[in-house]
């Protein structure tokens, strides 16, 4: 799949798009990211569906201390650096709490976007957070080996329901890291009909419920889970 840019319409959301930098307030940090659209296109910006699943995140008080997460499609890291932000066991205290009550993140991607996002998340973290936060590869449905299977209790995706050729691949993946336990949590924008063509497929192998729709920046969030299996995460 390649990595290519991917029109947002004009306007002041182009020039956010192409803009070099983007900052964030999460988890009582200020979060700044490099972006690089000419280079890396839809991988090296911030999308509204990470801010919205950030924000979410946040705003229920999801408990993520020890939990095994994944994030899938990473782009610039957002979500990832604000996971491990927000699985620190309050409050932050001495470094030997890291070591038994944070969340443990993988955050993923394609080889391409490895670099770039390692430097992100590097630059946002505390020295004390970063051996909590793996970057590593995942191209869908072909490095699956590299991953446990059932092996994180949170796999979290912020718009990357947009090629309906990786679909097949997106899905393989989710059930190769899901255990009966696993909740994931999908943020996006329902753009197209093969949009919602996804969601169908999706119900198709899990049991899906849609918890938020930021009205402002038409978001959604679905939340799926193996079978008839329910969490309340």
């Amino acid at each position: 799949m390649a990595l290519v840019p991917y029109e947002e319409g004009g306007g002041w959301a182009a020039r956010q798009l192409h803009s070099p930098s983007a900052t964030f307030h999460f988890a009582s940090r200020t979060i700044r990211l490099q972006q690089d659209w000419r280079r890396l296109g839809v991988a090296a910006v911030v999308w509204d569906a990470a801010v919205v699943l950030c924000a979410y995140l946040e705003m229920e008080g999801i408990d993520l201390r020890d939990r095994s997460v994944i994030e899938l499609g990473a782009g610039t890291g957002l979500l990832g650096i604000v996971v491990t932000l927000l699985g620190t066991k309050e409050p932050a205290g001495v470094g030997a709490l890291y070591s038994t009550c944070c969340a443990r993140v993988t955050i993923t991607d394609r080889a391409a976007a490895l670099e770039f996002l390692e430097s992100n998340v590097q630059a946002n973290l505390p020295p004390e957070l970063r051996p909590r936060a793996v970057v590593k590869e995942l191209t869908w449905g072909k490095d699956l080996d590299n991953f446990p299977p059932g092996a994180f209790d949170l796999i979290l995706g912020a718009d990357i329901v947009y090629l309906e050729e990786t679909f097949a691949e997106l899905l393989q993946t989710l059930e190769h890291l899901c255990s009966e336990r696993t909740v994931i949590l999908l943020s996006c924008r329902i753009r197209y009909e093969r949009d919602l063509k996804f969601l169908k497929m999706l119900r198709e192998r899990f049991s899906v419920s849609e918890v938020h729709y930021d009205s402002s920046k038409d978001v959604h969030i679905y939340k799926a889970q193996r079978g008839s299996h329910k969490d309340d995460f």
